[in-house]
């Protein structure tokens, strides 16, 4: 995709959010492409005891890494972004004794891709030539992925080092596996730890080597993706970008906010594409990095759902592994159960995953979103026959939602951990602490969370639809009556008819939560909520308790664990917040739509034009900046994906390619000007659509072939 402004920009581009941007919490760089990343400071070094390193298969295969000139750390100038999986980082060397500053510009240019390289450019500014000798610092401590977020000591056997020329390789037994790194650098010698070069460099002159972190385990050592003896722009993670960049849409806006967020959410995601071993043919989205780089269910479902406008393939791909992956045995451990849809997949330590298991199936929400997602790939033209071949599938999924789901008969989908190994909460809010009563009161379980029965409700209905499409008109009838019962049944349990929003959730003693949240607001998103419900919950969405000026909050200023630094109790999350603005759109309920809109594209624009995981939900009023969360995944797949979705809702795109129905009804915000999407991909056609100039409501000219 290319995005490009229109020929009549706006007279003020929000400038940005009242002349503020946020600064991050934290001096770290991440770099990311497929399932390995690198973290470290802004010079370009790492350090051991801090969460950094470089990443493989939710391993650190590089805990230290640090340059030294002279026996002197390097001075971090710049850090100059490129590719998600790319950066520059410009330092200098410390001064000589007796200079008031440094001659000697060093540059670390570094491209990570299952490895890393680093090519080193040395540029002497002097008017002698500089003598010069140049470590790097290397270790690897293969510890695992969370025990490095955490900052606990890894469990591992000792390391073996060895030095053989210019490389040094380290190994480890990981498990019951080994894993293994060659640090290898062009024209060094190595010494125990170190790689080691002595340089003259001329006056006015540079000099420059290459250093390759090639990862190894009982296959044998990894080949590296960025080979020294071809140009970068020829190495497959470059190629592979350029064409996902390629074939997507592109969007023409006056709004430079809006047009941003929209190319940083289209690098993102295409940094964060991944597949897994069990199909490996097939595009997944990991969740974020720089800790969830693997494969999580509801996460890859969601964010396959914002972004399916932009490319139905990943929706596909998702569908299809997930699929491969579907429950097939009751085991309490991993929590699977036939029919369920998996939380995550792990491919480091498995003693340190979740239930000790590869795969993790303790989430309540993503079998029945599975459902939700096939019928929307299947509205933008996905192919029957690929549909088909999921639908069983998404019958066993239903089957699960009414048999394993469903843990008391009542009608309504519950969840408690099968064993002290799993999840305790098992929606998106998924932190201990994250359900709760409105006076504090932590909810027990089984619980019955409330946006779980409005995925319920949306896979119904799904399943109704793909039942027409079918031909199976008995059968769609009887989904939809099934989904209208729950719509009444939730009506009846979940509605506070004196507070006039949902409970957040039923307890196991069926006792309403009380707390008001945003959870309410997905169902607005599967159309669980209509007419004055929806009303009523729009205004609490969009009230003081809940909106923060840049978006909604998870819980209301008015709960006991209110807190607007926390993970999930008064925080905002963008993903949540498109999903809740979608909903609003659904229910024509859209002066509150583009209030929440302008928000959250005022945060982006704070941010740079990349939305985190989430941030803190201090007002706006108090603090005139979007304040970031300590430990925020960013770039995040969900939050990538929620500025589509949003563009994407106020279009109001509504196709049913197999009905042959395309069509646009673009309810914009005044303040975005004219707007256009060339390229949407609609079955085995592209189509362009614009949005009105002046921010009227209502049918433009349509969507039209390209």
């Amino acid at each position: 995709m290319s995005v490009v402004p229109a020929a009549e920009p706006v007279a003020v581009a929000r400038a940005a959010v009242d002349q503020h941007e946020a600064v991050p919490a934290r001096d770290e760089v991440t770099l990311v492409e497929g399932a390995s990343f690198c973290v470290s400071d802004r010079a370009g070094d790492i350090e051991p005891d801090r969460p950094q390193g470089v990443f493989y298969r939710d391993t650190r295969i590089v805990s230290a890494w640090r340059l030294l000139v002279d026996d002197e750390p390097v001075q971090a100038l710049a850090v100059v972004p490129g590719e998600p999986f790319g950066a520059r980082f410009v330092t200098r060397a410390a001064a000589r004794p007796g200079q008031d500053d440094s001659t000697v510009v060093v540059e670390r240019r570094r491209l990570v891709a299952d490895g890393m390289r680093e090519d080193l450019l040395v540029t002497n500014h002097g008017t002698e030539p500089a003598g010069l000798t140049l470590q790097l610092l290397v270790d690897a401590d293969f510890a695992d992925l969370f025990d490095v977020k955490d900052g606990r000591p890894g469990r591992r056997g000792a390391v073996r080092r060895r030095d053989d020329g210019d490389a040094v390789t380290l190994e480890a037994g990981h498990g019951t596996r080994r894993r293994g790194v060659r640090v290898r650098g062009h024209g060094a010698r190595a010494h125990p730890g170190a790689l080691w070069w002595r340089v003259v460099v001329p006056p006015r002159g540079t000099w420059r080597t290459t250093v390759e972190v090639l990862p190894s385990t009982d296959e044998g050592e990894v080949d590296a993706s960025f080979p020294v003896d071809r140009p970068v722009e020829q190495a497959d993670p470059s190629r592979r970008m350029r064409a996902w960049r390629r074939e997507r849409p592109e969007v023409r806006c006056a709004d430079p906010r809006l047009r941003d967020a929209v190319r940083r959410s289209v690098l993102d995601l295409g940094a964060l594409r991944i597949s897994d071993p069990v199909l490996p043919g097939a595009d997944v989205v990991a969740a974020g990095a720089p800790w969830f780089m693997a494969l999580f269910g509801r996460d890859s479902l969601l964010t396959s759902a914002l972004a399916l406008p932009f490319d139905p393939d990943l929706a596909v791909g998702t569908l299809q592994t997930l699929a491969a992956h579907q429950g097939r045995r009751v085991d309490p451990l991993s929590e699977e159960e036939p029919g369920r849809i998996l939380h995550e997949v792990r491919r480091g330590d498995e003693e340190r995953a979740l239930g000790g298991s590869a795969v993790y199936y303790g989430s309540v929400d993503a079998t029945p979103l599975f459902v939700v997602v096939l019928d929307l790939a299947a509205r933008w033209g996905v192919p029957l026959e690929d549909v088909r071949a999921l639908l069983p599938a998404a019958d066993a999924a239903l089957e699960w939602v009414e048999r394993y789901g469903d843990r008391d008969g009542d009608g309504f989908v519950e969840y408690q951990r099968s064993t002290d190994r799993g999840l305790l909460h098992q929606g998106w809010k998924d932190s201990h602490d994250a359900i709760s009563f409105a006076d504090g009161r932590p909810a027990a379980g089984p619980v019955a969370l409330v946006e779980v029965q409005a995925y319920v409700h949306g896979a119904y209905r799904a399943r109704a639809h793909l039942a027409s499409l079918l031909g199976d008109e008995a059968g769609a009838r009887t989904w939809a009556e099934r989904a209208e019962r729950l719509r009444a049944a939730v009506d009846d349990a979940f509605w506070l008819p004196d507070r006039g929003y949902y409970a957040l959730a039923l307890d196991g003693r069926k006792e309403p939560v009380d707390a008001l949240a945003s959870n309410q607001g997905h169902c607005l998103w599967t159309g669980l909520a209509t007419g004055e419900r929806a009303a009523q919950v729009a205004e609490h969405l969009l009230g003081p308790a809940l909106f923060t000026g840049w978006g909604v909050r998870t819980l209301a200023t008015t709960a006991a664990r209110y807190n607007p630094v926390s993970y999930h109790n008064g925080s905002v999350w963008p993903h949540d917040n498109a999903l809740v603005l979608a909903g609003l759109v659904r229910a024509g309920l859209l002066d509150h739509a583009h209030r929440l809109a302008e928000g959250l594209l005022d945060a982006a624009a704070a941010f740079g034009g990349r939305l985190p995981e989430l941030f803190c939900g201090f007002d706006r009023g108090d603090v005139p900046v979007p304040v970031p969360y300590p430990t925020s995944c960013s770039p995040q797949a969900w939050a990538a994906a929620s500025p589509l979705g949003l563009l994407t809702a106020l279009l109001r795109l509504d196709p049913c390619v197999p009905h042959g129905r395309r069509v646009a009804r673009p309810a914009l915000p005044a303040s975005w000007g004219p707007v256009e999407v060339q390229g949407l991909p609609l079955g085995d056609d592209r189509w362009d659509v614009a949005g009105p100039d002046d921010g009227a409501t209502g049918a433009c000219a349509g969507l039209l072939t390209c």
